[in-house]
This record gives structure tokens, sequence and C-alpha cells, in this order.
């Protein structure tokens, strides 16, 4: 099927808060420009120049495609692959003219697609229809635990990281974290509300990526965006591998199965997310919560015994000094705590996410999340110097400070358990935010398209599962460790987060609304901090695994420019122009007679769809017989995504077979249909159309059955299926498009008097000019 129209990042946003964009499934089909629109105008009138007084005859049926006369679904034959549910419904009066896929998307017939079919909705849960979308949105008190699991969770395990840097100076080395502590608070507090200002000025979501693209060229957007999406896989794997940590704490026993609980911990949080925002943020709040209960809990106590003794601190353990205490050694304890600070962006990356209105109940989240990471980082960091705990190879800060403040009771476990469960979960924050991320950047043509696409819960299915994988191949090869992880995990986070306050640099200074300054000064600030982290973890961890980020950055932003550059190529091609559309001569289709003859049949004429007889269903199986021209009679189906060079190219063949031509178009929702009505009346209606809404965002299935029901009506007329497909050169582009002709294919290849014929619209290389 055609390719959606390209779109231009850049000049969207506004410096006072605007509608927040809908993730909706009707993205995968943008409305066309104003231009693109005209050139459909010219190429209609070049159409009605060669089709003149034909269209009558190319537009006289033999049945009716709106299936109007049923009062039953037709059954399908042994050769169909659908079980038979009802698909469609006919539009109620007052409503448009279309047709509307009642069913999900058609069920197998064989047992085991039964069985899968019902493992999958038991796991996902029912499918929910595109308008639910304005409903899969989180309220607060949801969207505090949901976006905040992993910001809060780098407690557990950012102090213990700049800690394990000073202890290699030696025990006397510790008492410089409150002081690192102290700087890094004073970068949380900067940054947290460096991001309260980015949510109002650009509540679209993807913040990072789209503040940077605006404000400082789309090759630093992209760089910010590749920043999220190592944060984001990391997120994943740093997340588990700490949560596994944590139980291993409590459990050594449990050491050898690090990896296995660790995909297994993958696995849940895939298919929790895969149910849907609303619901996955349901399932996986109550984690966050119950740990910063314990949290508060342990700080507290801790706090009060220290209080009992008079704030004198307890003397750590000797720790023998590898390394001399030196400003390259603070600069790498200060950025290893700052990973306490990862997460911190996950708001101003879904921002759509939230019920209306989005970008005040986002940055009031926001406000939240810092405040309690100030809280708990500043509480945490007074205990640790107060019990003199050190860094230990077999159990964390945080099981030490547990032990200590509870010796007995239930309280450990539960604090440990509450640990375990919001680093699992932690990584819930990362599968919330990264498909997010995908689908902007799949909406500007730097990866394939296929991420715009909802699945049956209004998730983005493709961007979930490229997490999954993304994060488990990180934890096998990195065998579960989180001190391997975390020199990777800070130099993507802190390259987000620079590019991102750079660039509100230059939003205020382009913008200069009210108390321009103010917010300049706290985002240049903001910039210096983040800019100082991300330098030093660059430096000092290269040899460590940064090398890895260092590298991956740009060869993410390359393939990025490559795909755009794909896109770009294959939107000139297919944009349509009268000049490239070798239709001025007239075609030349059988006559009016012969057409009525045909569409009624030398012995049918009792099922003329305009007789007013009630017509039902066929039934039983007819052998296929036809064994001669006359034997035949036709209908050309074309089904069309969007009205574009390849769709023009497929409708002028199908015309000029010279027989009843029928174009099919399926839309995810009515506003998507009421768009397309608008692109097809440009063009000038030369065909007929059939518009079929599919609230369950499936194409295939409905378009099967449809031409199975059509097959039901008239038994007699062989449908032929015309497909435009696009076809690449190189073998890595067949990623970017969709396979959607190859599944129909498959699916068709099994119905009785269909034929499929494909259209294909070759792509030259880049550079390669098209000849005219």
């Amino acid at each position: 099927m055609g390719e959606q129209q390209e779109r231009e990042p850049g000049g969207r946003h506004q410096a006072t808060p605007e509608p927040t964009v809908t993730l909706s499934p009707s993205a995968e089909l943008p409305a066309m420009g104003e231009d693109e629109l005209d050139l459909l105008r010219q190429t209609g009138r070049s159409w009605a120049e060669a089709l003149r007084d034909r269209r009558n005859v190319l537009t006289t049926l033999p049945l009716d495609p709106g299936l109007g006369r049923y009062r039953s679904p037709p059954t399908p034959t042994r050769f169909g692959r659908f079980a038979p549910v009802e698909m469609f419904r006919v539009a109620e009066p007052g409503e448009p003219d279309e047709l509307v896929a009642t069913g999900p998307s058609g069920e197998a017939e064989s047992l085991p697609g039964r069985m899968l079919a019902r493992i999958r909705r038991t796991i996902l849960g029912p499918p929910l229809t595109s308008a639910a979308v304005v409903h899969e949105r989180m309220r607060k008190l949801v969207a505090l635990p949901v976006l905040s699991s992993d910001l809060l969770s780098s407690v557990a395990y950012g102090p213990e990281a700049m800690l394990t840097v000073l202890a290699l100076a030696g025990s006397s080395a510790l008492v410089l974290s409150l002081p690192i502590g102290a700087v890094l608070v004073v970068l949380m507090i900067v940054v947290g509300i460096s991001y309260r200002q980015t949510i109002p000025a650009y509540p679209h979501g993807a913040g990072s990526y789209i503040v940077a693209g605006d404000n400082l060229g789309r090759r630093v957007g992209l760089a910010a965006a590749a920043g999220l999406i190592i944060d984001y896989i990391l997120t994943v794997s740093v997340s588990v591998a700490a949560g596994v940590h944590a139980v291993t704490s409590a459990l050594p026993g449990l050491m050898p199965w690090t990896v296995p609980f660790g995909l297994l911990a993958i696995a849940v949080l895939l298919a929790g997310n895969l149910r849907g925002v609303r619901t996955s943020g349901n399932i996986f709040a109550a984690p966050t919560y119950l740990f910063i209960v314990a949290i508060a809990v342990l700080v507290t106590v801790g706090l009060v015994r220290a209080a009992s003794r008079g704030f004198t601190p307890i003397p750590p353990e000797p720790v023998a000094a590898t390394r001399s205490t030196g400003l390259l050694l603070v600069l790498l304890a200060f950025s290893s705590g700052a990973t306490s600070m990862t997460g911190i962006e996950a708001v101003s990356n879904a921002v759509p996410a939230f019920r209306a209105p989005e970008w005040r109940n986002g940055r009031t989240t926001l406000t939240w999340m810092i405040s309690l990471l100030v809280v708990m980082f500043v509480g945490l960091m007074l205990l640790i110097h107060f019990d003199g705990v050190t860094p230990r190879a077999d159990q964390t800060l945080l099981s030490q400070l547990a032990h200590r403040t509870f010796p007995t009771g239930p309280w450990y476990v539960l604090i440990q358990a509450a640990t375990a469960l919001i680093l699992l979960f932690a990584a819930n924050t990362a599968f919330n935010d990264l498909p997010r991320l995908l689908f902007f950047m799949a909406r500007d043509g730097y990866v394939p398209r296929r991420f715009l696409h909802m699945g049956d819960r209004l998730a983005f299915n493709n961007g979930l599962m490229a997490l999954a994988v993304a994060a488990a191949v990180i934890l096998v090869a990195f065998r579960g460790h989180t001190e391997s992880l975390i020199p990777l995990f800070a130099v993507g986070v802190f390259l987000a987060f620079t590019l991102s306050q750079a660039g509100m640099v230059v939003h205020w200074l382009r913008k200069r609304g009210p108390h321009w300054r103010k917010r300049l000064t706290l985002n240049a600030a903001g910039t210096l901090l983040s800019g100082v982290v991300l330098l030093t973890a660059a430096i000092t961890k290269f040899t460590e695994g940064a090398w890895v980020v260092v590298i991956a950055v740009p060869l993410l932003i390359l393939v990025a420019l490559r795909v755009r550059r794909h896109y770009d190529m294959v939107r000139v091609q297919l944009t349509p122009h009268p000049s490239r559309l070798n239709v001025a001569r007239p075609v030349n289709p059988p006559s009016v007679a012969e057409t009525s003859r045909r569409a009624t049949g030398p012995e049918k004429a009792e099922h003329r769809p305009d007789s007013g007889e009630e017509e039902g269903p066929q039934t039983g199986e007819e052998p296929e017989t036809e064994e001669s021209p006359q034997e035949i009679w036709h209908l050309v189906v074309v089904p069309v995504e969007r009205l574009n060079l390849a769709a023009l190219r497929a409708l002028a063949y199908a015309v000029s077979i010279g027989q009843p031509v029928l174009a099919v178009h399926i839309s995810p929702s009515e506003d998507e249909a009421a768009r397309f009505c608008q692109q097809w009346d440009a063009w000038g209606d030369h065909v007929r159309l059939e518009l079929i809404v599919s609230p369950y965002r499936a194409i295939v299935a409905p378009l099967a059955c449809y031409l199975e029901a059509l097959h039901a009506l008239r038994p007699d007329v062989t449908l032929t299926v015309i497909l435009p497909e696009i076809v690449v050169r190189r073998r890595w582009h067949q990623v970017l498009h969709s396979n959607v002709p190859r599944h129909l294919r498959r699916a068709l290849r099994q119905l009785p008097g269909i034929v499929v014929t494909t259209v294909p619209i070759h792509i030259p290389h880049a550079g390669v000019q098209r000849t005219k």
C-alpha cells in the first residue's frame, strides 16, 4: 500500500501552552497539505480528460459494495481463514455512509489459532477501539508512581555508586560524600525546575528530542534522541539488574539465577505494558508507593536513632586506599552519584499520557517527583554518613542500612522487598517513554514508520518489543552486573539533559516571554551542571564502557539520517503530479450494454442489486468452472491507503483493464476517514469508493473478510484485487515499509474467485533521478 506523507519538524511550538498533540492511530495517515491537494486536483483533471464520458461504465458495479442488502454476515467458504464473526455493520441513518468493522480482527479457524487467540486475549485483555485513546490517560496519582519509579528508584544505587568511587581513596575520603551530595541536590533542583519550564513550552512530549531539534537543529535533536534511546534501554537493564541484585543480597543462594530472573522481569514488564497505558499504570503503581513508605520509615527511624546519640557518626570500616584523593576522583564520584537523577525527564517526555489539562497535570506531577527525590536522597545520604556504612560486594548499602536500623522483625524483609520491586518495575518508566519517543521520530521520518502503529490495547507494541529485546540483549551480555552498566548509563542520560537545557536557553532567547531572563538563567545553570557531568562521565569512564555510548550516539544519528533520506526520496517519488501520469489517452472500457450484461449475467437478471429484492448470503460451495472468457464477469478492487502516486498508478492500471472498478479505503477512525474523503474529493471521485472504518486498527482481516463478503454476494463475479506495493533496491529498506500487501496476498490466496495482482512502484537508490 502507499506510504504516508512526511512531516517536517520544527517551528510547531509556542511560548505559551498549546493543545497537546494526541498520539492517535490516525498519525499513520497524516492529512495532506494544500499543495498536495492542488496536485491531486490537477491530476484529477487529467483523469477527467482521459475518461471523458466513460465514467458511468466504470462505476456501474455488478454488486452492492455497501453490503447493505445483508441481514446476516456472509458465511465464509471452506477456504476462508477467518471464523464466521459479524465483521461489518451498515451505517445507521444519520451516520456516515460507510461500513464499520465491528469485529476486532477475525479469528483463526484452526484449533491452535483459537488457542493462541485466547492466550493473547487473557494476557493482553480485549482490544480497544481507536476512539478509546482519549480515555487511555493517567491521572496524577497513577502517573506519579509510573513515571517516577525510575527517578525514585535511582536513590537505591546512585549514592552507592558515588561511595564506591570515593572508597577507592580509602575510608577518609568518604567524608566527601556530604558536600558532593549537596551539589547533587542543587543539580536536581535546577534541572527539575528547568524541566518544569519545558513542559508548558513543549507540551507535546518527547521533550529533549523536540526541544533540541527545534532550537539547535535536527542533528542536535537526533543526538538528544540517541541519548534518550540509550538512556531508556539502559534504564531497563540497570533497573532490572539492580532489582535482581537486591533479591540476591537477601537470598545469596539465588545468585546463579540472576540473568534468568532478569529476563523474566523484562517479560513481565513487556506483557503489562502491552495491556495499555492506563492498565499498566494501575498494575505497576503499588511498588513505587510501597518503596516511598519503606524509605520514609527507614530514614525516619534511622535519624531518630542517630539523634539519640547526638548525631555522632559511627566510624566507617577501614577501607584500603588504591587511589589518591584528587579533583578527578571527586568529579568521577560526582558523575557516578548523578545517576540518582535518571528519569527526571520522564514527565516532559510523556505529557500526552496525562489527563487534560495535560501540561498542568504533568508539571504538578514533576514537582511532586522532585520533592520526593530530594527528601529521599538527602535522608539516605545523612543516614549513610551517621551509620558509617561502606560499599560491599556482597550486600547493597540499603540492605546494610536496613540491617542496622531493623536488626529484628519484618521491616528488613519489607524494605528489601520494596527495593527489589521498585528496581524491577522502575524500568516501567522506559516502557512508557521510549515508544512515545519513537512515535515522534517515526512521524518525522527518522525511524521506521511501523513505530507509529498502535496495537490492540492502544499501546505502541513495536516500540515496546524493540525496547524489551534490546534491554534483554544488554542484560545477557553484561551478565546482569549493575556496576558494568552504570558507566554506559550516565553518558546517555546527561547528553539528553544537556541538550534539552541548551535548547531551552535558545528558546527563551527567541521567544522572550514574561520573566524570560530568569528562566534563561535557570536553564543555563542546568546546561552547565549537566554538561560537567556529561564530560566527566564520558572522559573518566571511557575505558570502563562509556566508549560504547560515545560511538553509539553518532552511529544512531547516521542511521536516523539515512532512514530520513530514504523516506524523503520515497515522498518525492510518490508525490502525484500530472506530468508523471500517462493518462492523457482516452481509455476504452466495454460498452454500457456489455457492462450491464456482465453485471447481471446471462441467466441471473433476478440478482441485480438495484432490483429491490431481498438477497441473502450465498451458501454452499460452487465449483470454479470458468473455462472460457464468456463465463468470467469482473470487478476490479483497489485497496487505497493514501492517494499518492502508488495508489494512482494502481487505479490507472485498474481502469485500463476496462472493467468496473471499486476503490476500498480502510480507516482507523472517523477523523481519518473524513481526511481521506477530502483527498478523494480533490482528486475527483472518478471511480466508486467504499469506506470501511476499522476501529480496532486491523487492515488485512477486515479487507479479506470484505472481499469474501463481496464474493459471497455474487459468486459468479471474479474479483481482481490490485495492490500497489513499494519495491526498494536495498534489502534493509524493506523494514521501513509496510508488509500489508504481502500479508494481504497470503490471506486472499485461500479465497476462491479472487485474483490478486501487484502493481510495483520501484524506488531508485539515493541520487538516482527519475526518468520522466
